[in-house]
């Protein structure tokens, strides 16, 4: 047997369902999970407001920003700006014609999630407005997500759904299923980035990291989905069924193939790191992204149902280490 086969069937008999397309590029026990996900100490004592760089790494909404370039590519304008202390900060602004919500928020909220339950995130924030000074003087411009380009963080590149060490493992699957529960419509390659890490301590030296998920809390679809809308989300069903133990969702936009081999245990997995936020913390990672309390209670009402919907599929489900 050559040495591409025998890889094969030992994938096989470590995730039954792996697909031919999404394939791992290791073996399970040569990938290194930590930099992908890392088992929280306690969910519970996670600061979702802030989130994990803390507020020393916040942007001051008082500030005088300066600007350096207005953002050319992508469909949210943005602007990439200097504070008074000589960071740098990647400004995503409001569309001028907005589908249902602003990334921002969206985008704020979901990173403070994740990153509360293992999955590394870049310093992000959101701010409604900015002070501005440009050659034109000083003004105010729309604020959004700004993501500080920190010095402990060098981005190398993207990283692909399809091929990379993690396919198959529990915490890939569960990452795709807290996707669906927030009606991710973002899935695609080139909103993951590879970080070299330079921070002290003995942590993983490279991230893996989900990024710039904006599009997400309304429906989900391939061209214009409508995003950050309560009366949509709480409309649109999450799981369509099971069958022979493979759950069928609700989504409707790009790489369907990434979602063909999640299991029962995936989505409960994934349903029992969120179950262990408090219900502080869901207030906290809403008003991180400048939520108002309505409408944030109606996404976390529903966010709730969809969790308690994932619990019941697999009452037969037992936790287990999802680094084996």
């Amino acid at each position: 047997m050559t040495r591409i086969s025998t890889f094969a069937a030992l994938i096989a008999l470590y995730h039954p369902f792996c697909t031919a397309k999404p394939m791992p590029t290791m073996l399970p026990w040569e990938a290194p999970l930590a930099e992908f996900w890392q088992r929280p100490a306690d969910i519970t004592k996670a600061d979702l407001f802030n989130g994990p760089w803390g507020q020393s790494a916040a942007p001051q909404p008082n500030d005088t920003y300066t600007f350096i370039a207005r953002k050319q590519h992508g469909t949210n304008p943005g602007v990439t700006v200097v504070d008074s202390a000589g960071r740098e900060w990647h400004v995503k602004q409001p569309p001028h014609t907005e589908l249902g919500g602003a990334e921002g928020p969206i985008e704020v909220t979901l990173s403070r999630i994740l990153s509360a339950v293992g999955y590394h995130q870049p310093p992000i924030y959101f701010l409604p407005s900015l002070n501005v000074r440009d050659d034109k003087g000083t003004h105010i411009e729309p604020g959004g997500r700004l993501r500080l380009a920190d010095k402990s963080l060098k981005h190398l590149g993207e990283w692909s759904w399809q091929q990379n060490p993690f396919v198959g493992m529990r915490p890939y699957q569960g990452l795709l299923v807290i996707l669906m529960i927030f009606n991710s419509s973002d899935i695609k390659n080139e909103n993951n980035a590879i970080y070299q890490v330079q921070r002290p301590g003995d942590g993983p030296k490279q991230w893996y990291v989900v990024r710039d998920l904006g599009t997400a809390l309304g429906e989900t679809g391939k061209l214009a989905p409508q995003r950050g809308d309560p009366d949509i989300f709480e409309r649109e069903p999450f799981i369509r069924g099971v069958s022979n133990g493979l759950v069928r969702f609700n989504y409707h936009g790009w790489h369907q193939e990434l979602l063909a081999r999640i299991s029962t245990e995936d989505v409960a997995w994934a349903s029992d790191l969120l179950a262990q936020l408090t219900d502080q913390q869901w207030s906290d990672a809403f008003r991180a992204g400048g939520y108002a309390p309505a409408p944030a209670r109606r996404f976390i009402g529903r966010l709730h149902q969809k969790i308690a919907e994932g619990h019941r599929l697999a009452d037969t489900y037992a936790s287990s280490d999802p680094g084996q």
